[in-house]
């Protein structure tokens, strides 16, 4: 049973919903975003909240009611307050910084790295070591963001790469060093 597809979403205030035929188009102050829904699914708005109703209790009508009413949800809440993912650089030389719509990143490799900001996402660096993606669409934001930190993960060893704002990072001891008790070259 789908207990997320069965809650109705609030509409805040300053946020407009739109339905026409399958298309749900929300928007508020910071941009506007559109939805197409499965063929079967019904969307309605009543007293001040978005209702979906699915057309059977079978099993991927229930999943794709959940999936459905979350999109909405996050749609809401995108273009109402919007999305942002901290993204955190270690590592001696590391530093990134944009460059009209590309986010140039120095890491240890023999060239810079150029990664073209895509529409509808807005990127700054605070801070050399620090970037910050922002955008209305949450998807959008998150696939940016690991696609960011996939040009060099943080490793174990000295935590050095690109994690996100708050990641604990496990470090692993490092390789033991051969010491008195071994054999001696001769």
């Amino acid at each position: 049973m789908s207990r997320i597809g069965k809650k109705p979403v609030a509409i805040p205030a300053g946020v407009k919903v739109v339905i026409s035929d399958r298309t749900i188009t929300i928007e508020g102050k910071l941009g506007k975003l559109s939805y197409v829904m499965a063929e079967r699914f019904k969307c309605e708005v009543k007293d001040n909240s978005v209702i979906i109703t699915r057309p059977s209790d079978e099993k991927q009508d229930k999943a794709t009611h959940g999936l459905i009413r979350s999109l909405v949800n996050n749609m809401i809440i995108g273009v109402s307050e919007g999305y942002k993912k901290d993204l955190e650089i270690t590592g001696v030389g590391f530093k990134a910084q944009v460059q009209g719509k590309i986010l140039n990143i120095q890491l240890s490799y023999t060239h810079p790295i150029n990664y073209n900001i895509p529409d509808g996402i807005t990127i700054e660096t605070p801070k050399p070591t620090q970037i910050m993606i922002k955008g209305i669409d949450k998807a959008q934001v998150g696939e940016a963001a690991a696609k960011i930190r996939d040009y060099y993960r943080p490793e174990p060893y000295k935590g050095k790469g690109i994690k996100y704002a708050g990641e604990h990072v496990r470090h692993k001891a490092g390789k033991a060093v051969a010491g008195a008790s071994g054999a001696t070259g001769g």
